[in-house]
């Protein structure tokens, strides 16, 4: 198939982001020829996230967009969709082939079936080990790097384990030697993602901690970024997880998502952690690193949140200040536990939503005041958006300046916004 051109866009996690990466390396090695230009493309590859309601309704968009413009053309549906819900796809899209997120080791059979007019609908869990394999990166000196596909939680909101499954854990000397090749291959960051990076090993007697300290035996000047984890499973390791924070490779970024400050919620939401939990995981890290960058996750109108629960997340949001909060409004997603439960109404959701946002501006406004005039060296890991250059310091802080992607610069702070800094 020499000379086909492919158009593949990705929608969602960081996870995502890398299976995309993979699917363009193995269709590249296989000759087709890869475009940022859908127009141009004999077969459109679209590689779904399912994980929000807000952004099923993107998805279902994006897919009855391309085959409204573009209805000559090949369509892949690739992602968690597939998987979460083949009903709705088939009635959008029957004459689109479909590929699981399992399966992407075969894309390339996938899209030659496709251009010889065969539907594929290849789709079922099974257990690839997905390191090693070629990517095209789209950004040259960042990795993304998983570790594991699935997770060993049940929350009652979350569809994505429908799609992914089980926790199914990489060897340790696999994900090293894709280190490596990322660090000849000119990388400067690294991302470590999985669904939950907390519960890595816990399938194959190893854990997180010792992941990261063989990653950072790896020879050369990188950062490490770590991904989402889940409070529930780091209350087993927290000691050892932050022994190896201590390295001067990983980036001094947390990102733990809380989703209520309710006990009573994260009860019926099967968190298996209770706030306080919570507090002590963030109590801890800020105690050995000051400067942390702390993320959270919180969900707003959970089904049967009253006032007095929603009071106790804003309550929350005010005592541990987090850096960066991701906001979602409920909406159950199907096949979960929280589907069959009753909903909110949606203008309680909307209102609650924007007094925690308000809550959560007002505290990041506060928190970047703490880095003005601060000295230090970032890495170039990105171009923005509006001009300008995009650099990245010890505790993962976006710092707008100048320079060459991929290098490292010294820089002075000279003003501070809520989500980034500015440095010369």
């Amino acid at each position: 198939m020499r000379n086909k051109k492919i158009y593949l866009e990705t929608l969602g996690c960081s996870f995502n982001h890398a299976d995309s990466e993979i699917m363009s390396g193995l269709l590249k090695n296989a000759n087709f020829q890869l475009t940022d230009n859908p127009s141009t493309a004999d077969v459109i590859i679209l590689n779904t996230c399912y994980v929000k309601s807000a952004t099923q309704n993107r998805v279902i968009h994006k897919i009855k967009s391309f085959q409204t413009n573009f209805p000559e053309k090949k369509l892949v549906i690739a992602g968690c969709m597939t998987e979460i819900d083949p009903r709705m796809l088939d009635s959008i899209a029957p004459n689109s082939s479909w590929i699981g997120p399992h399966r992407i080791k075969y894309i390339v059979d996938v899209v030659n079936n496709t251009i010889n007019n065969n539907r594929v609908r290849l789709l079922g869990r099974k257990k690839d080990i997905k390191v090693t394999l070629p990517k095209v990166r789209s950004n040259p000196i960042i990795d993304i790097i998983q570790i594991c596909e699935g997770c060993s939680s049940f929350c009652s909101y979350c569809c994505t384990r429908i799609a992914r499954g089980k926790l199914f854990s990489y060897p340790i000397d696999s994900i090293a030697k894709e280190v490596n090749q990322a660090i000849k291959d000119g990388c400067k960051e690294l991302w470590i993602t999985s669904q939950d990076n907390s519960c890595y090993g816990k399938d194959i007697n190893t854990s997180l901690p010792e992941l990261l300290n063989e990653v950072c035996k790896v020879k050369g000047k990188f950062f490490v970024r770590v991904g989402m984890m889940n409070p529930t499973h780091i209350k087993d390791i927290i000691d050892e997880l932050i022994e190896s924070y201590k390295s001067e490779k990983i980036f001094k970024f947390l990102h733990l998502p809380v989703q209520s400050g309710s006990d009573r919620i994260l009860k019926s939401m099967n968190r298996n952690y209770r706030v306080k939990d919570f507090k002590e995981i963030v109590k801890k890290f800020r105690e050995e690193f000051p400067l942390l960058t702390f993320s959270t996750d919180v969900i707003v109108g959970f089904s049967g949140e009253s006032d007095k629960d929603f009071h106790e997340t804003v309550k929350l949001m005010k005592r541990t200040k987090p850096d960066i909060v991701n906001i979602s409004k409920f909406g159950p997603r199907p096949g979960t536990e929280a589907e069959k439960m009753k909903q909110l109404p949606r203008e309680i959701i909307d209102r609650r939503t924007k007094k925690i946002n308000e809550v959560i501006e007002r505290i990041k406004i506060k928190n970047s005041k703490k880095w003005m005039n601060w000295k230090g060296e970032v890495l170039i890991d990105e171009i923005g958006k509006k001009g300008g250059m995009i650099g990245r310091n010890f505790a993962y802080k976006p710092v707008v300046t100048s320079g060459r992607l991929g290098t490292f610069r010294e820089v002075r702070i000279i003003e501070v916004r809520p989500n980034y800094l500015i440095g010369k």
